[in-house]
């Protein structure tokens, strides 16, 4: 699905460095699953939360509802997309064609279109919904805080907060509570490992990986070249 901050573009490079620390028989936890572009390229045991609960009712319209979803844009079009924005509306996939409909997949951020308003993005979103739907079948999904997830011992666990000094959230964050919060639960002897994807970390982390890629603001800002990374607590 599409969402602001996915990781699809590079999660089989990160999974690569990160999987081999998982134990046979144990979860993968991402407190911050968001669109669930990496989840879903895990197998066995998941847990992903987020306290964005749009994002949560998109993940569950696409894992249980997954036939009663728009197929094209016949089916679903602009007109019923700006509707989207009325308070009152009470279409049930309401959190889904926000985010996959919208431009960037940024949150009623616009219709989805290309220069030529040629392109069918409903049934591109289908498309991908139906992949998705098979990869999130068994993958426990809650609306939460990261503080308040259980988690279980000896997970994986992978953190993929809204980026600091970065646009497209809508949300205030605390992110020195954040980091505080990763060095306890990663010397908490409780857990296998705890990643995070951001683009700087202080020294008391390690940088496991870097990338430049292309990464979307907003309809009139464009996009600008970032250097994704992911670290780990340098215990």
């Amino acid at each position: 699905m599409k969402y602001v901050g996915s990781k699809n573009r590079i999660a089989k490079e990160i999974l690569k460095i990160m999987l081999p620390y998982r134990k046979e028989n144990t979860y993968w936890v991402e407190p911050f699953v968001g669109g669930g572009n990496l989840i879903d390229k895990v197998d066995g045991f998941r847990i992903g939360s987020d306290k964005n609960k749009n994002a949560i009712d998109a993940l569950l319209s696409i894992k249980n509802h997954i036939n009663d979803l728009p197929k094209n844009n016949l089916e679903f079009s602009e007109i019923d997309y700006n509707k989207l924005k009325d308070s009152d509306n009470n279409y049930l996939h309401k959190a889904y064609a926000s985010f996959a409909f919208s431009y960037g997949g940024k949150y009623l951020g616009g219709w989805s279109r290309d220069s030529l308003n040629k392109r069918d993005y409903v049934s591109e979103a289908y498309k991908n919904a139906v992949k998705q739907n098979k990869a999130l079948s068994n993958v426990e999904l809650y609306v939460c805080d990261y503080k308040d997830l259980i988690i279980p011992e000896h997970s994986v666990i992978y953190c993929d907060p809204p980026y600091e000094n970065s646009q497209g959230y809508n949300i205030n964050f605390n992110h020195l509570e954040f980091w505080d919060w990763v060095e306890y639960i990663s010397t908490s002897n409780k857990y296998s490992k705890v990643f995070v994807s951001e683009y700087n970390a202080s020294k008391k982390f390690e940088c496991l990986y870097s990338k430049e890629i292309a990464s979307s603001l907003t309809k009139h800002t464009g996009s600008k070249k970032a250097i994704e990374k992911l670290f780990t607590f340098n215990a």
